[in-house]
């Protein structure tokens, strides 16, 4: 009996010697176990700052890592941070088997928290806060700092293509998150709500794109910085602290926190005493809350100064929560605006808020004073709020996102209203007797009226016809071919498609019609088989690519010509944007003109080369703005199931206000297509478009790309220098080879071509001329000499 006490003291005594070296040394053997029901619920560091095990989180328990401190200790590291919390009888296991689990509801659930390629045999909490797992050969098979969550330590990485997501904290705050270290090279922090993909819903960045295999680094010292893995390149964002460690410990960490700025701290223990550290920022960005996208939520916005701010709602707008004023906010009243279905009994209005912005996923943008802003979104179903910033005014539905006050004058946020019609002007539901008699007798008073006025105006239609009629017959010159425009440019409202829509009406976005730079176009039908589609997709999320896709959406979706290719809809789901356009069936004039099997026939190409010009006449001179395309090639005029020439692909185009003759852009385009001007000035005007035009003309006439390598002589590589030559020699029917053309019709193409190829764009005709020239009602104007070609060069 003694022998059996003596050895369950032995046990006992050896229990309580493994526990207190793990508890000491921060090592921690197979076999041993955290519970809540005991008091044994975690595992320190050596020096007992760190601790991993089970950590309160209201009435319930998440596991984690955190820095010891009062009041409350900090946590560090979150195993499986999506959902972390757990009840009161859940045991961490690092089992006989080397494997280390979470056990809840009395052991029937089990969960790893360390996935592992073999065995462990040992584990240990660091005193740099990094809990590591051995294999037998005491090497490290698995670290948490390899598995970031809101937090990196000093001597900890945060690598390429890994990232950070801000805590759900007590505050419960619906928006998390994230700052993203990017492969190439940027350091990027966004809202969960949105895409890291998408320029403009980044709140902040390191702008160091450009910059491969860079990691953020804090080293022990409180360095903040990016780092090649070579350490030969490095950009710091905070330098280390001046604190000596004699006096005590410190610890520095980097965290995003639960607000969205992404902080560096400094923990300054005094010796020998953990319990009160000193706490103190030493770096943060972005420097105004505000700045921070998503921190307050739809339909608010954020305000106030870096030493403070808060969220307030828009007008006809009330808080979801009181008390949780950054969830956002509805509308305070049930009134619906619904498109194609009119109601009287609801009125609407635009309350204009200054110096206030809002995100920017507009459907439809134009330079517009605020004044015809106002209307156009009062006039507009689907707007729900506007914003009219430096001229351009932008459209958009609701929620309403990333709203926050800003000092800039020319910003003003039009948000609609929609009110019940007072109950005195409501039209009321059973008209009395007096009103009936009324009503008649307004009929009849409207039904003379209407009569008379019907007559004076087919009296006043028939005197102007013969005026028109008159005129045509004597200023032939000046009037253009009935069929250049099908009416004035007007507004139009597009459909707005999911995206999942778009994805399958493509099959996956599965076959490609053409790619291009930024993106590709896909071919589709939609999902009821009405029609075949062609969806354009932006693949490529950078600021040139948003600026394209919102240009395009600005220019051609104010269009309507039998010649401009037609804009069926959009999608704008956060950094996700496609354009919906109607199919054509015959691919682009290149397709057409690069084939000898498919070429057309003269007759047919004179015909497409007035179409295409006839587009650019209504672009240059009969829209509301006039817009430059800025990019007129054989590859982007498509052709239709008849053959007739749509000009598309408006991603470089520019809008100009009326008595505005030119505007300053990026150099871009197509080689071969770009105006010399371009390269010297970067001016835009409409001889820019000429240009381009007289370059396709080219192209039409010999059916050959403007530049090939492939051809007999060096002389026939750049098609303008070729035609030019040919053209002062007397051989243009080298041009059109064994073709039955008419030759003076030739003629007269190659001249306006290589009257609009002129390096001097006040030589070039306008789009009207051109016109006139190709029909032969005005006659084409001797080309200069010698003719300065700037595609011979």
């Amino acid at each position: 009996m003694v022998i059996v006490q003596v050895a369950h003291l032995l046990l006992f005594l050896l229990s309580l010697l493994l526990y207190t070296q793990q508890t000491t040394s921060g090592m921690i053997t197979t076999g041993s176990s955290l519970s809540l029901r005991t008091n044994h619920t975690s595992w320190f560091s050596r020096s007992g700052l760190f601790a991993f095990g089970f950590y309160p989180q209201g009435d319930k328990y998440g596991i984690g890592i955190w820095l010891l401190g009062e009041p409350t200790n900090t946590v560090v590291w979150t195993a499986n941070q999506d959902d972390p919390l757990l009840s009161s009888d859940a045991t961490i296991n690092f089992t006989d088997e080397g494997k280390l689990v979470v056990r809840s509801g009395l052991g029937d659930q089990e969960a790893s928290l360390a996935e592992l390629s073999e065995p462990a045999t040992l584990a240990s909490m660091l005193d740099s806060g990094n809990f590591v797992l051995y294999d037998n050969n005491s090497l490290v098979i698995w670290q948490s700092f390899d598995f970031p969550t809101n937090t990196i330590l000093g001597g900890q990485n945060l690598t390429e293509e890994s990232e950070l997501i801000s805590s759900k904290s007590s505050l419960d705050r619906s928006s998390q998150f994230r700052i993203s270290m990017q492969s190439d090279g940027d350091l990027v922090a966004y809202s969960l709500n949105y895409s890291a993909d998408g320029q403009q819903d980044r709140y902040w960045s390191t702008n160091t794109s450009g910059q491969s295999s860079l990691q953020l680094n804090l080293d022990s010292q409180g360095t903040l910085a990016l780092r090649t893995y070579s350490g030969n390149y490095e950009i710091i964002l905070a330098n280390h602290s001046s604190f000596s460690s004699k006096e005590g410990s410190t610890v520095h960490r980097a965290t995003l926190d639960d607000d969205g700025i992404f902080r560096l701290y400094l923990h300054r223990f005094l010796k020998g005493d953990f319990s009160s550290p000193e706490v103190s920022i030493r770096w943060s960005a972005p420097e105004h809350q505000c700045d921070v996208k998503g921190f307050c939520g739809y339909n608010s916005y954020c305000r106030g100064s870096s030493d403070g701010a808060w969220c307030d709602c828009f007008p006809g707008f009330a808080f979801i929560d009181e008390s949780k004023r950054f969830l956002g906010c509805r509308r305070s009243s049930n009134y619906e605006q619904h498109c194609g279905v009119e109601d009287a009994n609801i009125t609407s209005s635009i309350t204009p808020l200054q110096r206030l912005e809002v995100g920017s996923h507009p459907y439809w943008i134009l330079p517009l004073p605020i004044r015809e802003c106002k209307s156009s979104c009062l006039e507009d179903c689907n707007c729900d709020v506007a914003l009219h910033r430096d001229g351009l005014c932008s459209k958009m539905k609701l929620p309403i996102i990333y709203g926050k006050a800003t000092g800039n004058d020319s910003s003003t946020v039009l948000v609609k209203i929609l009110l019940p019609v007072p109950l005195a002007y409501q039209k009321p539901l059973v008209p009395t007797r007096q009103q009936i008699v009324t009503e008649k007798k307004n009929t009849l008073v409207l039904i003379v009226g209407v009569s008379l006025g019907t007559i004076a105006i087919f009296c006043s239609l028939i005197a102007a016809f013969s005026f028109l009629l008159y005129r045509y017959r004597v200023h032939k010159y000046a009037r253009l071919s009935t069929d250049s425009t099908l009416g004035p440019a007007r507004e139009f409202t597009l459909q707005s498609f999911s995206f999942k829509e778009l994805e399958e009406a493509t099959g996956g976005f599965t076959e490609v019609i053409r790619k291009g730079s930024l993106g590709a176009v896909y071919k589709g039908k939609m999902s009821d088989g009405s029609k075949r589609v062609a969806v354009k997709r932006l693949e490529r999320a950078i600021e040139r690519g948003e600026k394209e896709f919102q240009a395009e959406m600005a220019a051609i979706s104010h269009t309507h010509h039998k010649n401009i290719v037609q804009l069926l809809g959009f999608c704008m789901e956060s950094s996700k944007k496609l354009l919906v356009f109607k199919y054509m069936e015959n691919g682009s004039l290149a397709d057409l003109l690069f084939d000898v099997e498919r070429q057309p026939p003269w007759s047919e190409r004179v015909r497409i080369a007035l179409e295409v010009a006839r587009g650019i006449l209504y672009l240059h001179e009969e829209c509301e703005l006039q817009i430059i395309h800025c990019n007129i090639t054989t590859q982007n005029i498509l052709m239709d199931e008849s053959r007739t020439a749509k000009i598309s692909d408006f991603g470089l185009a520019k809008l100009l206000m009326p008595n505005q003759t030119g505007t300053k852009t990026e150099v871009r385009g197509t080689r071969g297509y770009v105006a010399p001007e371009l390269q010297r000035s970067a001016v835009v005007s409409a001889k820019v478009d000429i240009y381009s035009y007289g370059v396709v003309l080219l192209e039409i006439v010999c059916c050959r790309s403007n530049m090939v390598v492939d051809v007999s002589s060096a002389d026939e590589v750049l098609l303008c220098s070729w035609v030019y030559n040919c053209y002062i020699a007397g051989e243009l029917p080298k041009l059109v080879k064994d073709q039955q053309v008419d030759m003076k019709s030739v003629e007269r193409m190659v001249q306006i071509g290589l009257l609009c190829v002129q390096d001097d764009s006040e030589i070039r005709p306008s789009i009207k001329d051109v016109i006139l020239m190709l029909e032969g009602i005005m006659d084409v104007p001797r080309l200069p000499c010698p003719t300065p070609l700037s595609c011979s060069s």
